[in-house]
Protein backbone atom coordinates (compact mmCIF):
# COMPACT_ATOMS: atom_id res chain seq x y z
CA UNK A 1 0.00 0.00 0.00
CA UNK A 2 3.26 2.54 0.90
CA UNK A 3 4.07 1.70 -2.57
CA UNK A 4 1.34 2.09 -4.08
CA UNK A 5 0.79 5.61 -2.34
CA UNK A 6 4.28 6.94 -3.35
CA UNK A 7 3.81 5.83 -6.82
CA UNK A 8 0.96 7.86 -7.15
CA UNK A 9 1.95 10.89 -5.55
CA UNK A 10 4.91 10.75 -7.80
CA UNK A 11 2.63 9.94 -11.03
CA UNK A 12 -0.17 13.23 -9.98
CA UNK A 13 3.78 15.55 -9.43
CA UNK A 14 5.53 14.47 -12.55
CA UNK A 15 4.00 17.03 -14.90
CA UNK A 16 3.88 19.85 -13.04
CA UNK A 17 7.31 19.42 -11.94
CA UNK A 18 8.16 19.04 -15.71
CA UNK A 19 6.27 22.20 -16.93
CA UNK A 20 6.94 24.59 -14.03
CA UNK A 21 9.89 23.84 -12.40
CA UNK A 22 11.99 21.75 -14.99
CA UNK A 23 13.95 24.91 -16.56
CA UNK A 24 15.99 22.45 -18.07
CA UNK A 25 15.45 22.09 -22.48
CA UNK A 26 14.70 18.45 -23.39
CA UNK A 27 17.38 16.33 -24.99
CA UNK A 28 18.02 16.12 -28.39
CA UNK A 29 19.22 12.74 -28.26
CA UNK A 30 16.70 10.00 -28.84
CA UNK A 31 16.26 6.30 -27.76
CA UNK A 32 17.75 5.49 -31.86
CA UNK A 33 20.90 8.26 -30.65
CA UNK A 34 21.65 6.04 -27.63
CA UNK A 35 21.42 2.64 -29.51
CA UNK A 36 24.36 3.73 -31.77
CA UNK A 37 26.60 4.19 -28.91
CA UNK A 38 29.87 2.77 -28.59
CA UNK A 39 29.21 -0.62 -26.21
CA UNK A 40 29.94 0.50 -22.56
CA UNK A 41 29.39 4.34 -23.11
CA UNK A 42 27.13 6.13 -20.72
CA UNK A 43 24.14 6.65 -23.45
CA UNK A 44 24.81 2.41 -24.11
CA UNK A 45 24.39 1.69 -20.44
CA UNK A 46 20.94 4.15 -20.60
CA UNK A 47 19.81 2.52 -23.57
CA UNK A 48 20.24 -0.53 -21.49
CA UNK A 49 18.68 0.98 -18.71
CA UNK A 50 15.57 1.95 -20.09
CA UNK A 51 14.81 -1.30 -22.11
CA UNK A 52 15.51 -3.61 -19.24
CA UNK A 53 13.03 -1.25 -16.95
CA UNK A 54 10.46 -0.84 -20.28
CA UNK A 55 10.90 2.72 -19.73
CA UNK A 56 11.42 5.93 -21.73
CA UNK A 57 12.97 8.87 -22.22
CA UNK A 58 11.12 11.55 -20.06
CA UNK A 59 11.26 15.25 -21.32
CA UNK A 60 13.14 17.37 -19.45
CA UNK A 61 13.46 14.41 -16.66
CA UNK A 62 16.42 12.42 -18.53
CA UNK A 63 19.26 13.22 -15.96
CA UNK A 64 17.08 10.94 -13.28
CA UNK A 65 17.34 7.88 -15.45
CA UNK A 66 21.38 8.75 -15.84
CA UNK A 67 21.88 9.08 -12.34
CA UNK A 68 20.26 5.42 -11.58
CA UNK A 69 22.86 4.05 -14.24
CA UNK A 70 25.47 6.18 -12.77
CA UNK A 71 25.02 5.14 -8.87
CA UNK A 72 23.73 1.65 -9.82
CA UNK A 73 20.48 2.30 -7.04
CA UNK A 74 17.20 0.63 -8.62
CA UNK A 75 14.18 1.71 -9.41
CA UNK A 76 11.92 -0.17 -6.20
CA UNK A 77 10.19 3.21 -4.35
CA UNK A 78 12.94 2.67 -1.45
CA UNK A 79 15.54 2.58 -4.16
CA UNK A 80 14.02 5.90 -5.77
CA UNK A 81 13.76 7.56 -1.81
CA UNK A 82 17.65 5.77 -1.67
CA UNK A 83 18.96 7.85 -4.71
CA UNK A 84 17.37 11.07 -3.98
CA UNK A 85 19.40 10.50 -0.91
CA UNK A 86 22.34 10.11 -2.92
CA UNK A 87 21.69 13.41 -4.35
CA UNK A 88 21.37 15.29 -1.52
CA UNK A 89 24.57 13.95 -0.28
CA UNK A 90 25.97 14.96 -3.83
CA UNK A 91 24.47 18.99 -2.65
CA UNK A 92 21.03 18.79 -4.82
CA UNK A 93 18.19 21.21 -3.25
CA UNK A 94 14.77 21.36 -4.79
CA UNK A 95 11.69 21.25 -2.82
CA UNK A 96 10.61 17.69 -4.72
CA UNK A 97 13.44 16.37 -3.52
CA UNK A 98 13.07 17.32 0.08
CA UNK A 99 9.46 16.56 -0.15
CA UNK A 100 10.29 13.12 -1.40
CA UNK A 101 12.77 12.68 1.06
CA UNK A 102 10.04 13.86 4.00
CA UNK A 103 7.41 11.77 3.07
CA UNK A 104 10.00 8.44 1.58
CA UNK A 105 11.13 8.88 4.87
CA UNK A 106 8.09 8.72 7.43
CA UNK A 107 6.86 5.82 4.69
CA UNK A 108 10.00 3.43 4.72
CA UNK A 109 11.41 4.48 8.06
CA UNK A 110 12.98 1.11 7.79
CA UNK A 111 14.88 1.33 5.41
CA UNK A 112 16.47 4.71 6.97
CA UNK A 113 19.83 2.83 7.50
CA UNK A 114 20.21 2.64 3.52
CA UNK A 115 19.47 5.97 3.07
CA UNK A 116 21.58 7.18 5.27
CA UNK A 117 24.37 4.76 3.68
CA UNK A 118 22.85 6.33 -0.07
CA UNK A 119 23.80 10.20 1.13
CA UNK A 120 27.44 9.43 2.74
CA UNK A 121 27.72 7.86 -0.61
CA UNK A 122 26.64 11.11 -2.39
CA UNK A 123 28.63 12.92 -0.01
CA UNK A 124 31.71 11.52 -1.14
CA UNK A 125 31.44 11.49 -4.17
CA UNK A 126 32.28 15.01 -6.86
CA UNK A 127 29.34 17.33 -7.36
CA UNK A 128 27.82 15.85 -10.34
CA UNK A 129 23.53 16.55 -10.39
CA UNK A 130 24.10 19.25 -12.68
CA UNK A 131 26.14 18.02 -15.77
CA UNK A 132 24.53 18.34 -18.37
CA UNK A 133 24.90 14.66 -19.32
CA UNK A 134 23.54 14.16 -23.10
CA UNK A 135 26.97 16.01 -23.84
CA UNK A 136 28.72 13.22 -22.39
CA UNK A 137 26.38 10.38 -23.38
CA UNK A 138 29.25 8.79 -25.74
CA UNK A 139 32.00 8.46 -23.44
CA UNK A 140 32.92 5.46 -21.29
CA UNK A 141 30.68 4.91 -18.35
CA UNK A 142 33.82 3.87 -16.17
CA UNK A 143 35.48 7.10 -17.00
CA UNK A 144 32.44 9.20 -16.00
CA UNK A 145 31.96 6.84 -12.45
CA UNK A 146 35.68 7.69 -11.95
CA UNK A 147 35.66 11.37 -12.70
CA UNK A 148 33.48 11.92 -10.45
CA UNK A 149 34.41 9.28 -7.65
CA UNK A 150 31.15 7.45 -8.22
CA UNK A 151 31.71 4.22 -6.06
Amino acid sequence: MRAFIFEALYEISKKPYQKYFKKNKPWTVTVKDLVALPPNSLGAELHHFLTKNNFELQSKLESHDIYHVLTNIGTTVPEEISMQYFLRGNGKRSLYLFSVLTIGTIFYYSHFKRFHQEYKRGKSASKFYQIDFQKLVHLPIRNIRTTFSIH
